[in-house]
């Protein structure tokens, strides 16, 4: 820190503007105040789209503008809210724009009972969340218990009241301290080991019960391990804690809250004038019953009395029942026989029309028929093929070249075997083979004309 800071102005040698004296002025502050701590109680909270916090910080005197900056705001794990108690640090610096004198703030802390009530609600959300105050988890109280432990302070009007309730309303009901500290820094571990050592005794329920005080005296009924050392117990625990206003951590993850303890100790503790009563009461609604099912069972048994018959009478309705059964099988058995009888005819003039023996011999028959078939048909087929081949034989003999041969024409062929249709296939001293209906000559062309020839057909 400067020792004269206001030397660094330099006032006396020139004369400034608005924006340059509230620029010093920044300075000026930020060399003084690097860095402070200031407790005061938040109002004014605003949270703009930019992630950045504004509020004011107060006491009952005054009050001072404060700015979070995103970075800085996300590391503050409480959720920040109007009348929060809270430590703020940061350095004091001007905000240039409007001149304002504000705290830049860094870091945000809970301060005081707020910092108290702060983890209160953070540990509520987190097991509600876990769903340890989940109402189908919880279990009912037993109606009639014999054995009931109490998980409290050894000294004190608590243990006293809820003796007193169970000697007027339930004498007969034992009751077994198990004693712990109930505040102070030993008190929350105490408080687990008792309720473990509880649970597994065997009681038919237990009471975890406290008289009233401040939050930071009921303060370890709301530390996150005696709720779960409750959640963990197995018997039926009424957490009463405090008086009617006050509400613990413990209460929330117990089976039934209690107002005080002595309402704990009511809700566990029947009333025996209470039960004479209702004992009384089921009494007479036994006898009541039982008087209403005897005369049931007397009116059911004189209507089986009237509807009872002699023996004799039963056994000549059943020998007449009998013997209609006796008739009616012996028509059902002969009916039977004959529709089998009638079958069987049937299956055995099918078997007869099916017997191999027949069926060879209709076999044979065709053989023979077709035997005796057979050397006819053979012959009618050879005697048709030959007329037919016949047939075919004049048909070839009449458009046969060796038939026109026979009649004493020839054919002329060239030196490739070619027939030759006209004389203008032929040139002068060409040698052609000349073929008649018996052997060939050898001819040359001594002229080949081209004038056609009338040759006569009666030479």
């Amino acid at each position: 820190m400067l020792k004269d800071p206001f030397q660094r102005l330099g006032l006396d040698r020139e004369v400034l503007t608005v924006s340059q004296l509230n620029q010093r002025a920044r300075h000026l502050l930020e060399d003084v105040f690097p860095q402070v701590w200031v407790e005061g109680e938040i109002s004014n909270l605003a949270r703009p789209a930019s992630g950045h916090l504004y509020f004011t910080l107060k006491d009952s005197q005054a009050q001072v503008r404060c700015a979070l900056f995103r970075q800085n705001a996300l590391k503050v794990r409480q959720a920040l809210r109007d009348g929060l108690a809270v430590r703020v640090r940061g350095k004091v610096s001007l905000f240039e724009g409007r001149g304002d004198y504000q705290l830049i703030a860094d870091a945000v802390e809970p301060a005081g009972d707020g910092a108290l009530r702060l983890a209160f609600e953070a540990l509520k959300e987190k097991l509600a969340a876990e769903g340890l105050f989940a109402a189908e988890r919880k279990r009912p109280l037993p109606a009639h218990p014999r054995h009931i432990g109490i998980v409290s302070s050894p000294t004190g009007a608590v243990i006293r009241d809820i003796i007193s309730v169970f000697r007027r309303r339930a004498p007969q009901i034992r009751l077994t301290l198990i004693p712990t500290a109930v505040q102070g820094r030993e008190a929350t571990a105490q408080i687990v080991r008792a309720l473990a050592t509880a649970d597994a005794r065997g009681f038919d329920a237990l009471i975890l019960a406290r008289g009233g005080g401040s939050l930071e005296d009921l303060w370890c009924f709301n530390e996150e391990a005696v709720a779960r050392a409750v959640a963990a117990c197995r018997t039926p625990i009424v957490s009463a804690v405090g008086h009617e206003t006050d509400v613990s951590i413990a209460d929330f993850v117990a089976d039934v809250r209690a107002p005080t303890p002595s309402a704990a100790a009511e809700l566990l503790a029947p009333d025996a004038g209470d039960l004479q009563r209702r004992l009384d009461s089921l009494q007479r609604r036994l006898v009541l019953r039982m008087r209403e099912q005897l005369s049931r069972e007397r009116l059911r048994l004189d209507g089986m009395a009237r509807r009872l018959r002699h023996p004799g009478e039963r056994l000549r309705q059943q020998a007449q029942r009998l013997d209609d059964l006796d008739m009616r099988l012996r028509r059902a058995f002969e009916r039977q026989r004959q529709i089998r009888k009638e079958r069987l005819a049937r299956l055995d003039t099918r078997l007869a029309a099916q017997h191999p023996g027949r069926t060879l011999a209709l076999l044979r028959q065709k053989l023979d028929s077709l035997a005796d078939r057979l050397p006819r048909a053979t012959r009618e087929v050879l005697k048709d093929h030959r007329q037919r081949l016949e047939t075919l034989v004049q048909t070839l003999n009449v458009v046969s070249p060796l038939a026109t041969l026979g009649r004493g024409y020839s054919i002329l062929l060239d030196e490739r075997g070619n027939a030759i249709r006209s004389a203008e296939q032929t040139r002068t001293g060409q040698r052609l083979t000349a073929r008649l209906a018996e052997g060939e000559l050898e001819v040359r062309v001594e002229d080949n004309h081209l004038t056609p020839v009338n040759l006569s057909l009666l030479d």
